[in-house]
């Protein structure tokens, strides 16, 4: 029995928060089936599709976006800041929380306001360089900061004296053995066991210009023999595939068991996001990364030091061509040596055990 009898978690929006809020959750449970675990979400982030459905009791607040700029008058203006903290304030005071752990995006700033009034333990986990707006003003409260990668706390000085604890990841994915998995992955999806196979995937919302370049590929990527599983991305729109290629290539607009995409998978080309930088260097899987061409580079900066390890190879997205996938992913897709060194890199650098670490840090800052 661990010093944690009820847990608030905060965190929402995007993916990247849910998705590590999630494993840590799990954990949470698995060490101790008998804990409250409480989640904070707004009425539209993605945490009202994700949460529930996993077994967690979720509680929307009111929470609203924030400038850019992280200062204390932030919170001491508007009115409508304290009225998100309170409704969390309520929260935490209902299920008598020991302590809160956020993930980030806006919903965790009422939070960490709420736990910080309360003078309770406040655990921040983040993910990127720089951190988000939300992490940033909840490091103005609590010293306790983990983070997902080795490079944030030498690219940024706020990160300086974080934790380096790797990201919490599902445990289908943590205790993914992909050569175990290859045969029956291939299988669900249709594909051949005896021909190598692309994974395509663009981040949870798809992206358009990966999605054109490698169905403009289609036709030479099956004559080289290389069968393509495609996530095409929930909101885009259906990519048109060739007939009649002689080797397979199967699209779907979502895929929620990624560990599946993993094992059938000898090559991955996506975005540079950090879950999935998380993710595939945990399982080994050599990537071609395409970060995010707009906003603040964030996904090259994750990309990168992986790449720098060895664990795959980076293009910028206005490279990314048809004639480009044609002359550098066949050729390396088709190198099984060369895959098996980049697989052995990625998961030299990548953590399986984010959720662990993650929670021996918060017993930690409860203990202190």
């Amino acid at each position: 029995m661990g010093p944690l009898r009820s847990v608030v978690l905060a965190g929402g929006g995007t993916g990247g928060h849910i998705y590590p809020l999630l494993a840590f959750a799990d954990c949470l449970r698995r060490h101790d089936s008998g804990i409250r675990i409480t989640c904070l979400g707004t009425p539209k982030g993605l945490e009202n599709e994700l949460i529930p459905p996993a077994g967690y009791d979720l509680r929307q607040i009111p929470a609203y976006q924030l400038p850019r700029s992280v200062n204390l008058d932030l919170v001491k203006t508007p009115g409508r800041m304290w009225t998100a903290a309170r409704a969390a304030g309520k929260v935490i005071d209902e299920v008598q929380a020991d302590a809160v752990v956020g993930f980030g995006g806006y919903v965790s700033v009422p939070a960490y306001l709420a736990a910080w009034r309360r003078e309770l333990p406040i655990v921040i986990h983040e993910v990127n360089v720089p951190p988000g707006v939300a992490n940033r003003l909840g490091m103005k409260f609590t010293k306790h900061v983990a983070v997902g990668f080795p490079h944030q706390p030498a690219q940024a000085e706020s990160l300086r004296g974080a934790r380096v604890v790797g990201v919490p990841l599902r445990r289908g994915i943590a205790g993914l053995d992909r050569t175990a998995m290859r045969t029956a992955a291939r299988a669900h999806f249709g594909l051949r066991p005896d021909l190598p196979v692309l994974f395509v995937a663009g981040g949870s919302q798809g992206a358009r210009s990966i999605n054109l370049a490698v169905v403009g590929a289609a036709k030479e990527l099956a004559r080289n023999g290389v069968q393509v599983l495609h996530v095409v991305g929930a909101r885009n729109e259906a990519v048109s595939v060739p007939t009649d290629l002689p080797a397979p290539y199967v699209t779907v607009p979502y895929l929620s068991q990624m560990e599946l995409g993993y094992a059938a998978a000898d090559l991955m080309l996506g975005r540079g996001g950090a879950m999935t930088c998380a993710e595939v260097a945990a399982v080994g899987l050599p990537t071609v990364y395409v970060p995010y061409p707009h906003s603040n580079q964030e996904q090259r900066r994750n990309a990168v030091p992986v790449v720098e390890a060895g664990g795959g190879i980076l293009v910028d997205d206005a490279e990314l061509t048809p004639a480009w996938v044609e002359s550098m992913v066949i050729p390396l897709i088709r190198d099984p040596q060369r895959l098996a060194t980049m697989g052995t890199a990625a998961a030299a650098y990548g953590h399986r055990d984010g959720d662990e670490a993650l929670l021996n840090f918060v017993y930690e800052a409860v203990a202190r």
